[in-house]
C-alpha cells in the first residue's frame, strides 16, 4: 500500500500522561496519603501504582520534573491533540488514562470511586467537547454496580464518548451480578472500552523470563474476557453493546472464534446459556481489539473478516507508531484489500465510537 492509498485514519488508542499531583491536590485531605501518584515498571513486566509517599519526578532534579509535569498539562490540550494529529496523519482519537489505568486495584471502594471522578473531571475540563475529532473514555467505579450505573450515566452528561471498564472484573463479567450494569450500558449505546493489563495484578509468573511471559499472560485476557462476554449471552442480550479491548492485538480471535464455536458444539447439550448464534458471531460483530502492529490478525482476517480489528498509534506511549504511523500502515497492509483496510484503519473506529462523517472526510 502506498502512502498515497492510505485510507483516512482514526486511532482507537491514544492516552494522556496524567499530572503526578493530580488525585493528591484533588482529593479530600483524610484521602490524601493514599493518592495514586504514578505507576512504576518492576523487574518482572508489571506495572505498580505508586500512592503518596513517593517523589514526583521520578528521583530527576527538580527542574527536569517541573518540566515533565508541564507536558503533562500541556498534552491535555486540544491544541497539542491536534498537533498529534496533523503530524502523524489522524482524522480523529480515541483517549484513555495512562495512571488512572491502575486505579481499579485500590481496595477502598470510596477512594476508588473518587480517585475515577476526578479523573473523569479533570479530562472533561480539559478535552471532552472541544472537538469532533476527540472522543474520551470515562473511568467507571466497579466496586458497587449501582455506582458503576451512576457513573456510566454521569459520564454520558458530562459528554463522554466512551465508557471504560477493566478487563477483568471481580467478579468476573459474566456472573449475574453485572447483568443490570449491562442493561444500562445497552440503552446508554456508548462503547465499552477495556484496556490491557487493567482490574488484575500484571505480575503473574517470577523467575527466568518472567517480563516477557508476564506481558504475554496480560494479552491473554483478551480472549478469556472475549469469551466470558460471547459464551455467557451478555452480548446476545445486548445487542447494543459493543466492547473495545485496548492494546490486546488481534491476533487471537480467530483461534478463539474457532475454539469457541467447537467447544460449544461438542458441549451443546448441557452448555448453557443456550445462544442463538455461536460464540463467533457475538465477537464477530460486538468484539473489537486494538493495536499498532499485528500481522497474525492481518493474515487472519479470511477467518475473523474485519470487524473486530481497530488500529491506535498508542499517543505518547513509547511503544506508540507516531509520528511514523503512515510509513508502518504503508508496510504491514501491504497485502491488505482496500475495503478491509479502510475498516480497520478508521472506518471500525469512526463507526463504533460516533466520529462524524466530516471528521472522517477531513484533515485536522
Amino acid at each position: 500500500m502506498s502512502l498515497s492509498e492510505i485510507p483516512p485514519l482514526v486511532s482507537a488508542d491514544c492516552h494522556v500522561d496524567e499530572p503526578h499531583d493530580l488525585w493528591y491536590d484533588r482529593l479530600p485531605e483524610g484521602f490524601r496519603d493514599r493518592a495514586p501518584r504514578r505507576i512504576e515498571l518492576d523487574e518482572h513486566g508489571g506495572y505498580t501504582l505508586v500512592l503518596d509517599g513517593s517523589d514526583l519526578g521520578w528521583n530527576m532534579n527538580p527542574a527536569a520534573a517541573e518540566e515533565q509535569e508541564d507536558r503533562r498539562w500541556s498534552m491535555a490540550t486540544i491544541e497539542h491533540r491536534l498537533e498529534m494529529m496533523r503530524t502523524d496523519g489522524i482524522r480523529g482519537e480515541v483517549i484513555y488514562p495512562t495512571i488512572g489505568l491502575y486505579i481499579w486495584r485500590l481496595g477502598d471502594g470510596d477512594l476508588g470511586r473518587r480517585c475515577c471522578h476526578i479523573y473523569n473531571d479533570w479530562i472533561a475540563e480539559r478535552l471532552v467537547g472541544t472537538s469532533p475529532r476527540v472522543k474520551c473514555a470515562a473511568m467507571m467505579s466497579i466496586w458497587d454496580v449501582d455506582h458503576c450505573i451512576e457513573d456510566a450515566q454521569r459520564a454520558v452528561a458530562q459528554g463522554f464518548g466512551s465508557i471504560m471498564l477493566p478487563l477483568v472484573g471481580t467478579p468476573e463479567w459474566n456472573m449475574p451480578q453485572w447483568e443490570k450494569l449491562w442493561d444500562s450500558l445497552d440503552e446508554i449505546g456508548l462503547p465499552v472500552a477495556m484496556h490491557q493489563g487493567s482490574g488484575h495484578d500484571m505480575v503473574m509468573y517470577r523467575g527466568w523470563g518472567s517480563s516477557t511471559a508476564n506481558l504475554l499472560a496480560t494479552q491473554s485476557m483478551g480472549p478469556r474476557a472475549a469469551a466470558l462476554l460471547s459464551c455467557s449471552g451478555v452480548l446476545e442480550r445486548h445487542p447494543n453493546l459493543h466492547v473495545v479491548m485496548v492494546e490486546v492485538n488481534g491476533g487471537w480471535i480467530g483461534w478463539t472464534m474457532h475454539t469457541l464455536d467447537e467447544y460449544y458444539r461438542d458441549h451443546a447439550g448441557w452448555a448453557k446459556p443456550k445462544l442463538a448464534e455461536l460464540p463467533s458471531h457475538y465477537i464477530r460483530n460486538q468484539i473489537h481489539a486494538t493495536f499498532q502492529s499485528d500481522p497474525v490478525a492481518l493474515n487472519n482476517l479470511a477467518l475473523t473478516g474485519p470487524e473486530p480489528l481497530m488500529w491506535g498509534n498508542d499517543y505518547p506511549h513509547p511503544e506508540s507508531t507516531y509520528p511514523d504511523s503512515r510509513a508502518l500502515i504503508s508496510d504491514q497492509f501491504a497485502s491488505v484489500d482496500s475495503e478491509s483496510a479502510a475498516q480497520v484503519l478508521g472506518g471500525n473506529a469512526a463507526r463504533v465510537f460516533g466520529f462524524e462523517d466530516s471528521v472522517v472526510s477531513t484533515a485536522p
